[in-house]
């Protein structure tokens, strides 16, 4: 059974239904007999995953091989260049632990280092800029969650992504297609060493090309064999600093911030959803959303069966809960984060209340004033942007152990500055950019080694008893709390298949606007209906979610791949 806990943000609090740790292992822990799965962005990821689990290796093992792939093979939306949350579940203590490999301020960054003359830098100028590099995280998350729960060789992890750089890999038409919608508009093509990769001969790569990669092969063999201190010292910490201090717009990442970077290991958080239980990971990750969608869902819904009203819950639930997130959420190490009380189900059942009307603009609530245990808090708006540069992937092993892996480089291609084989991220951008002239400081302000807030939401749901139920997760930016939370009510909720809620048209109900994915299932009647009753309507042909999902039924696994981007799902038997 899973106990209730202490978590520790800036704080101690006690968080109902928090499922970090368990009292102790069980006496007896009946075998896991539904074999395993992974679903993940791309095929060759999947097949990685797929050779790890084979070997016997932790869902851990096969995620990070199967991220070291994406790395490659996928260089637009992650890699060892950026960072990531890893949550991962043990079968045997019923037990998850939440590895943060989220990208950190240098120790020279400032809160208007995105400023010019009084206004704020463009996204475009700020996403190309030295100064969006942060300190890569995802190889320090690998090290920590491999050290935690890994059961193969570390070596032995980078054997997939060494072979496939070595031999060279089939460009794929998503990433071809990238390079081509971006080709002029970010600095790829203009530094020589991305330009000579992906624009060989100055055209972009193709759908079915064949491109290698020998220094990130090189560089792989070098922290399999040495540990991470090859990534994290030496030449390649000089060789990433080197780039982020260069123009245009130098930052002032440095090889002793690099060095610095150290994984975290967070805190789990847990809350009831009917008769389950939705844990996720804990800020700066976002996943507290998902709670929150969750249960002011069904406050909202009121018990009716209509589709429209279902429909409409959901829009309002997360109207609510992005207000919330976007107000209160920043790094748990710098600023105080009224996360118990956000959760609480007191609060949401109050919150539920605020239900704004349709044409109204969403503002954020107040926990002190419905549970009395903090004071109000005075943080200045948030003006935070967060472009779909990410990756997800879903995994259970053959253990019955499981991953929830989101990472990220940021924007596409992250900063376009590319070292030894790999691109580095532009993930300070995450942060405020903007200083309001009242001088009222958001909470995802920017500062020296702070990690800004993600809307990564990497999820699980377990049942009362702390058994898995559900593995899900998708990239997006902002449009990532929307995404995740579609599946977890549209499997527990509404009873669809993993394929059926990812397939499932997309509905993001962030501040005044609704957006609707209309391109697929019945979005353009959902459209309709919102339009109908006074939403303010952005209808969307397609949306770039990329949700990997894996539900646990009695009779086995089933996986689901998102069909708008090009992921594959494999299982063993």
């Amino acid at each position: 059974m899973v106990r209730k806990t202490l978590i520790t943000l800036s704080l101690v609090m006690a968080l109902a239904g928090c499922a970090s740790q368990s009292d102790s292992a069980p006496d007896q822990v009946s075998p896991w007999s539904k074999g395993a799965i992974a679903a993940t962005a791309n095929p060759y990821a999947t097949d990685a995953a797929i050779s790890i689990l084979e070997q016997g290796g932790h869902a851990v093992d096969a995620a990070i091989a199967a991220h070291l792939v994406l790395g490659l093979v996928e260089p637009q939306s992650s890699g060892i260049g950026g960072g990531g949350f890893l949550l991962a579940y043990d079968y045997d203590t019923k037990s998850l632990s939440f590895h943060d490999g989220r990208e950190q301020a240098p120790s020279g960054a400032t809160v208007d280092m995105f400023m010019k003359d009084g206004k704020v830098m463009g996204f475009f100028e700020a996403w190309q800029s030295g100064k969006a590099i942060g300190i890569p995280g995802a190889v320090a998350m690998y090290k920590q969650a491999h050290d935690a729960h890994g059961k193969l060789a570390w070596k032995k992890l980078f054997e997939p992504a060494i072979q496939l750089a070595t031999r060279g890999f089939v460009v794929s038409p998503r990433m071809s297609g990238m390079l081509d919608r971006l080709k002029g508009r970010v600095q790829l093509s203009e530094h020589p060493a991305p330009s000579a990769y992906f624009y060989p001969n100055g055209e972009s790569l193709k759908p079915g090309d064949v491109r290698d990669n020998p220094d990130y092969a090189a560089l792989l063999t070098r922290i399999a064999t040495e540990g991470i201190d090859a990534f994290y010292r030496g030449e390649v910490a000089q060789a990433m600093a080197t780039a982020a201090t260069s123009e245009p717009n130098p930052g002032t990442l440095s090889i002793e911030d690099i060095a610095a970077y150290r994984a975290v290991d967070r805190p789990v958080i847990c809350g009831d959803f009917r008769d389950t239980q939705i844990c996720t990971t804990s800020p700066p990750s976002s996943g507290g959303a998902q709670i929150m969608i969750a249960g002011l869902y069904d406050h909202l819904v009121a018990g009716s069966t209509l589709r429209d009203d279902k429909i409409t819950a959901l829009v309002d639930a997360q109207r609510l809960a992005y207000a919330d997130r976007d107000f209160y959420f920043g790094d748990p190490d710098a600023v105080t984060i009224p996360l118990e009380d956000l959760l609480d189900p007191r609060y949401l059942k109050a919150r539920a209340k605020d239900r704004f009307p349709p044409a109204a603009t969403p503002v954020q609530g107040d926990p002190a004033a419905v549970l009395g245990r903090l004071a109000s808090l005075d943080w200045g708006a948030d003006t935070t942007q967060e472009p779909a540069g990410t990756t997800h992937l879903s995994i259970v092993d053959g253990k019955g152990n499981a991953v929830s892996l989101t990472a990220t480089v940021e924007a596409p291609f992250g900063s376009s500055r590319w070292v030894h084989g790999f691109l580095l991220n532009n993930e300070m951008t995450d942060f405020a950019r903007e200083v309001s002239e009242n001088g009222k400081i958001p909470a995802n302000a920017i500062a020296p080694g702070r990690r800004p807030r993600s809307s990564m939401s990497p999820t699980m749901v377990l049942d009362a008893g702390g058994n898995l139920l559900m593995v899900t997760g998708s990239p997006g930016g902002n449009s990532i709390p929307a995404y995740v939370a579609k599946t977890i009510i549209g499997v527990m909720a509404w009873d669809l298949s993993a394929q059926e809620a990812a397939d499932h048209a997309n509905i993001i109900a962030r501040g005044k606007r609704v957006r609707v994915e209309t391109g697929v299932g019945d979005g353009k009647a959902i459209a309709a209906m919102l339009k109908k009753r006074g939403y303010d309507v952005q209808e969307r042909e397609g949306e770039n979610s990329g949700i990997h999902l894996i539900v646990v039924r009695p009779d086995g696994l089933e996986g689901a791949a998102d069909k708008r981007r090009e992921g594959t799902v494999r299982t063993l038997p």
